[in-house]
Order: structure tokens, then sequence, then C-alpha cells
């Protein structure tokens, strides 16, 4: 057996290492070391309710908002408030610009890169995925930076700036939009829409959407096969076996996706699991953090996250991440858009994942069909919006109670739980995607999400950095920032 450490993992921030046991060929086993340590939560203790709202954002640069988003709800809960419809309407066009550009950027910039490796030479397609591809010299990755770029400038008018923005309030968007504004927030997002059906697609959306099976995908496939960057990413799934590889534990949760004043989510809530085909409902009770292999106090065993402890224990033995080990009802769960897609009941989402199950391929496939169902939605916001009504309610003076703010960012289902006393900030513990994907082991020794999926991933001779593990690892999008507050 032999031990392969693995990292830093740029194109994001590299924050992440692996340790790897090799025998045969294949990992036998993997440890996740989240290397950072940031303390956010000890930053907020003794602070205006409140001020949150200024602190989260900092959390990440990345997904800024989502954290905004997350705050904002823990407060609203905390103080009984509910937003008007502009309010909510605005605050998911807000959060689903973010939630896409991370998309668009994952694809684009952190996941296909991988594929103008030379260990893919003899592919038919790598000097085509050289030419699309490359860093920093790809066409299409340089499309992809514009189309984002001018993406983004749909924040300067919803909430003026991005990342760290502060338009996002408990009781709505401090923002409103005027008519001629929306027209041209309309047009903004019809230009993404464009850029995604010339490039990305090669189709509509609308097409894209009504692919209700993988036989109707490879059939659409097969039409032309690197037509578009979504059928060039499909040929490579042949030649590749993306199909099997990395597979997660069969258990998916979503908190659910973009509330509508109505009632209910666009993209449901709720823990898919693979044994059963079935949806459950969430309980949120059931949510433990252990920290048995973090270099934190673990006093008093795994927590809720309302009673949540974040005290570094640098020394601890047997530790080997700053990443806690969040569970459900006592199970590994896997977060991301593969879960949304999976509790929102996408017909092709569950067909290829009743197949294959969680692997790089579905989690790729369930980010790039959510770019093509959440574009339509956002037009239908912008469009609901409602002149000369509010879109914001005051906010009261936090004083006793807690909060809870469940959202739903590009990574997967991110959580803040508040608690107030005496107006001020008691407790506040923050359980983010990548903390559900990237977890250590827990108590019972029972590994992670991509611990679990990492075993069984080919090394070749002579490879520091198996592309078969960047793969599984870039699938699942680290953040590792988020991660560790």
């Amino acid at each position: 057996m032999t031990r392969l450490l693995v990292g830093p993992f740029n194109r994001v921030e590299g924050d992440l290492e692996v340790t790897l046991d090799i025998e045969a060929g294949r990992v036998t086993s993997a440890h996740v070391n989240a290397p950072m340590y940031r303390g956010f939560e000890q930053i907020l203790q003794g602070k205006n309710p409140h001020d949150a709202l200024v602190y989260v954002p900092r959390i990440c640069g990345i997904c800024s908002v989502s954290q905004s988003v997350a705050s904002a709800r823990a407060l609203a809960s905390l103080g009984g408030i509910t937003m008007p419809p502009n309010g909510q309407h605005v605050t998911n066009v807000i959060l689903a610009t973010e939630n896409l550009a991370d998309h668009l950027t994952h694809f684009y910039l952190f996941f296909m890169p991988d594929f103008t490796r030379p260990v893919y030479a003899h592919q038919p397609w790598h000097a085509e995925a050289v030419q699309r591809f490359a860093t920093q010299t790809g066409e299409q990755t340089r499309a992809a930076i514009a189309a984002r770029q001018r993406w983004f400038t749909l924040l300067g008018t919803l909430a003026g700036k991005w990342p760290h923005t502060q338009s996002i309030e408990p009781g709505g968007s401090t923002r409103p939009i005027e008519v001629a504004e929306r027209i041209r927030l309309l047009a903004k997002v019809r230009e993404f829409r464009g850029f995604l059906e010339r490039q990305l697609f090669a189709a509509p959306l609308e097409q894209i959407t009504a692919l209700s099976s993988e036989e109707a995908l490879w059939a659409w496939h097969a039409q032309d096969p690197w037509r578009g960057d979504f059928r060039l990413f499909l040929s490579m799934v042949q030649d590749t076996a993306l199909t099997r590889l990395g597979p997660g534990p069969g258990r998916y949760l979503s908190y659910g996706a973009y509330p509508q004043p109505q009632g209910g989510f666009e993209l449901g809530d709720g823990v898919w699991h693979a044994s059963t085909g079935a949806l459950a409902p969430l309980d949120e009770r059931g949510i433990r953090e252990d920290a048995t292999y973090a270099w934190l106090s673990d006093t008093a065993g795994p927590r809720h996250p309302v009673e949540g402890i974040t005290l570094p224990d640098a020394n601890k033995a047997e530790a080997y991440t700053w990443n806690k080990a969040p569970r459900l009802a006592g199970e590994v769960i896997e977060t991301g858009a593969i879960a949304r897609q999976l509790a929102a009941a996408n017909p092709l989402v569950l067909d290829a994942v009743g197949r294959h199950g969680g692997t790089v391929y579905t989690r790729v496939l369930a980010r790039l069909l959510e770019l093509a169902r959440v574009v339509p939605m956002m037009e239908n916001w912008l469009q609901q919006l409602q002149p000369n009504e509010a879109y914001c309610v005051p906010t009261p003076a936090f004083t006793e109670g807690v909060g809870i703010g469940l959202s739903e960012a590009a990574r997967g289902s991110l959580g803040h739980w508040v608690v107030a006393s005496r107006g001020r900030i008691a407790n506040y513990q923050i359980v983010a995607p990548t903390t559900w994907n990237f977890s250590p082991r827990d108590a019972a020794g029972t590994p992670g999400a991509l611990e679990q999926a990492l075993v069984g991933a080919p090394v070749q001779d002579g490879e520091s950095t198996p592309v078969a593990v960047q793969h599984i690892v870039r699938s699942f999008d680290p953040c590792m920032v988020c991660t560790v507050h």
C-alpha cells in the first residue's frame, strides 16, 4: 500500500488536502482535510444580531449572497418577519444570479480544464477540448468569463454590488425596482439565455428542460455529438466512465430553493433516498455536528447547531481537519444541485441517478440542467414584480430567541442557526454545503460523502495528482472557506 497527499486544489481557493491510501492502482481509503481555521462563529458572539448581515457575507467571496440570504432568513425566523412578494422575488433573483454564475464558473473554469490534460491526448475530442477549455486561452473559457462578467451587472441594479451585497434584509430587499429597470434586467437575463442557447447547449433552454429520460438525452446528443459544450461533455462521459466514477452515499438533502410568496419552493425540499427512490420530509431537528475527528472541542458529543460549539483544539489526538462532520439522523448526506433536482422530481435526473447513482456524471448533469431550468424562473419572477408595492418591511429589534435560516447555495444546503439573548448573539452556527460533502469521519468511524466517493478511484502509475481524483473532487465543487467559517 502507498500513501499519496493530493492538494492544494487550486482554481478557486486551494485550502483542501486529500490523503489517499492506494493499493493495486485503486484508492482504498481517503481522508479529507480542510486545513484552515477562520473563526467567524466566535467573531459573531456578542454582536447585535442584525450585524450578522455585515459579517457573514465576508465568509466567502464566491457565494456571499448565499450567506446573506441564509442569515436574513435566520433573523426573519428569530423576529417572526414575512417578506412581501416583491422582496421575495427580488431576493430569489439576486440569489439565482450568484448560483447560476457559480454553475457557469464551475463548468468552464473548474471542471472542464481537466479534460485538456495530456492523459487524455489519445481521445478523439482532446484537441477540441484544448481549443475550447484550456485555462486562460480556451475559446469557450474566455467567452464564459465575458458572459459571467456581464451577468453580474444584474447585481449592480438589484443590490448595489457583488460580492458582499448589503441589500438583503430579513424583511426583503432594500432596493425597489422601477418599471424601466425591470425591462433592462429582463434584457440582461435574456442576454445570458442567449449565451447558454448558443454556446453551452446549442439549443433552446426549453428543449433541454423537456428531456425527460436518459434515452431522450442520448438521442439528442447523437444528433450532433460535438455541437455545443454540453454535448461535448456528454461525449467525454461516454469515453471516460464518468457514469461510474465517484459514487456518493445515496442520500441527498435539499432545504428547498427559491421560496414563493404563496408557499412552497420552485425546487423542492426533502431527503431523497436511492434505496427507495422516494423523497422523505426533512426534519431539521435530526441534524447533528460531530467533531470527533476535527481540531475542535467535541464536549458532550454530536450537537444540534443551536447548541453547537466551535472551539479550536489544535493539538487534539486523531483529528485531521478543521471541518466538523454533520449528519442527518445519523446518516451521511450529499447535497448540491443533484439533491435539488431529485427533490424537484426532475425526470431526467431521477432516471440518470436511478441508473448510475450519484456520480461525477450525474452531479455535473444536474448543475447544467439547473442553468436551463432557473433562467426562465428568473424571467418569471421579474415579470411578477408589482409597481408601487413594498419590497421590504421594517426589522424589529432582536432580543431573545432562536432563529433558523435554511437556504440553497449553488453547492447545496446552507444553514444558519442564531441564538439571541438580551439583544446580543449568544450563539451562531453555520453548516455549509461543503461541510456536508467534505466532512471527516464521525464517532462511528463512518467516512463523509467525498471520502466515500474517492474509494475505488483509479490511480495510474506515476500520477501525483490523479485525474480521476480531480474529477471526483471537482464534481462536488469545494468551497473550503465556507466549510471552516
